[in-house]
């Protein structure tokens, strides 16, 4: 899978790129990483990528050209098509997308490429969507600085479900909000078999196999509803 990220900042990606999981499926060509500076798109000697918005406000917003002049100079590479068709994907990542959820996530790991905007200042001028008509997608309700961190979370949640890049195939199944049902998973239990008083159900050590798949599913579906975090449901 290719992923294309839109940014002013590719530096901030160095680190979390070359580490663990993800610096392994680089170098295995599982995913290949790109990044496209805006500012090399900027107008003018100095490079403009921002300027402030009409109607007065506060902040700089992104102006159309350079953004759309990027995502475009990527959309022809190649082929010199400037469209996007189903194997492909635009995400502008934006507080007013819809949620990312697992759902989404699986949609963006079965495209061949996608490519993330990520916004600054103020946000994206209107035109930018309008023109470009991408998936609009938020990480959450609460706003962050730029959209570089909203894009490590799609990349590593993505990652995850490109066949080879975990060491299990099934990790990834049995994540919460994975699977048919979408259920939360329940809590887990290693070694040692006791501490500080606190024991692993019994269940977990009778080596019945069903009866275990029994227990983790009813703990699932009890997290699931009760929407609490388990780590400290007394």
């Amino acid at each position: 899978m290719r992923i294309d990220v839109v940014t002013l900042f590719p530096e901030m990606f160095r680190s979390f790129l070359d580490g663990s999981l993800l610096g392994v499926a680089q170098k295995a060509g599982l995913l290949d990483i790109r990044f496209s500076n805006i500012r090399d798109f900027g107008i003018g000697p100095h490079r403009q990528v921002d300027d402030r918005p009409y109607g007065g406000g506060p902040g700089m917003l992104l102006m159309p050209g350079p953004v759309v002049d990027c995502v475009e100079s990527l959309l022809t590479e190649g082929d010199g098509s400037d469209t996007i068709d189903s194997s492909n994907s635009i995400a502008m990542l934006t507080p007013s997308g819809r949620p990312l959820t697992q759902q989404v996530v699986e949609d963006f790991a079965s495209k061949q490429r996608i490519i993330l905007l990520c916004g600054r200042y103020e946000g994206f001028d209107q035109r930018i969507c309008d023109t470009l008509e991408p998936e609009c997608i938020s990480v959450g309700n609460y706003v962050l600085s730029g959209g570089e961190v909203a894009a490590m979370v799609i990349i590593d949640a993505v990652a995850r479900l490109i066949p080879g890049v975990l060491g299990d195939s099934l990790s990834a199944v049995d994540d919460s909000f994975s699977g048919t049902d979408r259920l939360i998973e329940g809590p887990q239990y290693t070694r040692p078999r006791e501490y500080r008083g606190l024991q692993v159900p019994e269940v977990l050590l009778t080596g019945d196999h069903q009866r275990i798949a029994d227990w983790h599913k009813t703990q699932a579906i009890n997290a699931t509803h009760n929407q609490t975090n388990y780590c400290n449901d007394k």
